[in-house]
């Protein structure tokens, strides 16, 4: 594992909780719908393609100073290259390994949906406004996000070593380097 660098303002130890505020590729989702609605229309209801558009979310705040006081160590926003490449950013910055399930990490329905019919990786899709934190105890970190209207949810545990392995059904994994953004793929 080679070190990536940046600057590291928390702490991410070996038995702290993975948490993702937010939902995993719903930005990107949101972006291919304004893109693509037309040709989306073809397959699914107007009403459906024009409530992706038009979703009220409250939207975690990218700080960790906000989250401390709940129990988070370290934070790292989701960006390009979706919710995978910000565990492989954070994993790699700190040195440590991870282990988390795929099927924990929150996703709406609608992103599974433009991401079947674009066979899109939704894990590897444009994430701004999900974040990636680590805590102590995660449940109460995620009992404060619940409190202020934001998805939350304990993904897996940061680890001994530098092995970054993942769940996905009954098969465990290494997660793999990231990959261009799977928006590259619809949004040329």
């Amino acid at each position: 594992m080679r070190r990536i660098k940046r600057e590291n303002t928390g702490q991410v130890k070996p038995g702290q909780d993975l948490v993702v505020a937010g939902y995993a590729g719903l930005a990107g989702t949101v972006e291919i719908v304004r893109q693509k609605k037309e040709e989306l229309y073809q397959w699914f209801s107007r009403d459906y393609v024009d409530r992706i558009l038009h979703q009220e979310q409250v939207q975690p705040a990218a700080d960790l100073k906000i989250w401390q006081p709940f129990g988070a160590t370290e934070l790292e926003p989701s960006g390009e290259g979706g919710i995978l490449k910000t565990l492989w950013d954070l994993s790699g910055a700190y040195m440590t390994g991870i282990h988390f399930s795929l099927r924990r990490i929150p996703i709406r329905q609608e992103t599974i949906e433009i991401c079947e019919r674009y066979e899109l990786n939704p894990y590897r899709l444009f994430s701004v406004h999900c974040l990636l934190l680590t805590a102590d105890h995660g449940a109460d970190l995620t009992d404060a996000m619940r409190k202020q209207g934001i998805q939350g949810t304990v993904i897996g545990k940061v680890t001994e070593g530098i092995g970054r392995t993942m769940e996905h059904q009954d098969c465990i994994g290494y997660l793999d380097r990231p990959t261009k953004d799977e928006l590259y793929k619809v949004l040329r």
